[in-house]
């Protein structure tokens, strides 16, 4: 699929592959169990070097439905769990690194812009079966998706909070941000999980 729909796991796998790997993936019970909860909104919030976007890679890698990954996982902790069939390769997952959207768009209009195009073309791109009642609507976009597949989305944001250290005196473009987040996740029937670090 594209880019940043059901991104490949070779991030994941490298992370696994490497000496100094730790199983962080007990984690995913945890998040396995808030999915379709009201505790289905996480923030990760630690300093730098903490492992957020490997989480976030395993998270992407797990719960992406376009491929198997169980020989990923069949050897790590979140195997052992009751959980872990249930999920695995269960979800359309969406996986952004908002730092990347920043950095190559001058203002938060562009960028929120770029980032509407780039998501809703790749689902356009993965359900091309689809009548789109919207072709600029990302909310509209993913409402007709998970009103085709009855799926929900496991959306996964990575360095949400760089806007905030980028334009620090900026409260409009804060303001815009914010707006854009909670129009897109919140109280929509399509998102399963949203889990953000930063």
């Amino acid at each position: 699929m594209g880019r940043f729909v059901n991104p490949d796991n070779s991030a994941f796998q490298k992370a696994v592959n490497s000496e100094i790997y730790v199983d962080k993936t007990g984690f995913l019970s945890y998040t396995n169990k808030v999915i379709d909860t009201k505790q289905a909104f996480i923030c990760n919030s630690r300093p730098r070097r903490f492992g957020k976007s490997t989480t976030a890679d395993m998270l992407a890698a797990y719960y992406k439905k376009d491929e198997d990954t169980r020989p990923l996982f069949d050897k790590l902790l979140i195997s052992q769990s009751e959980s872990y069939e249930e999920h695995l390769n269960q979800y359309d997952v969406i996986r952004i690194n908002m730092q990347q959207f920043l950095s190559e768009t001058h203002n938060m209009e562009e960028m929120l812009s770029k980032l509407r195009n780039y998501l809703i073309m790749d689902l356009q791109e993965a359900y091309e079966k689809i009548r789109f009642r919207e072709k600029t609507s990302l909310v509209q976009t993913m409402k007709d998706v998970f009103a085709y597949t009855g799926c929900p989305f496991i959306i996964l944001i990575d360095e949400w909070d760089c806007l905030f250290r980028e334009y620090k005196q900026n409260v409009d473009a804060q303001k815009a941000y914010l707006d854009f987040l909670r129009a897109w996740l919140k109280d929509k029937a399509y998102v399963a999980l949203a889990y953000m670090t930063g």
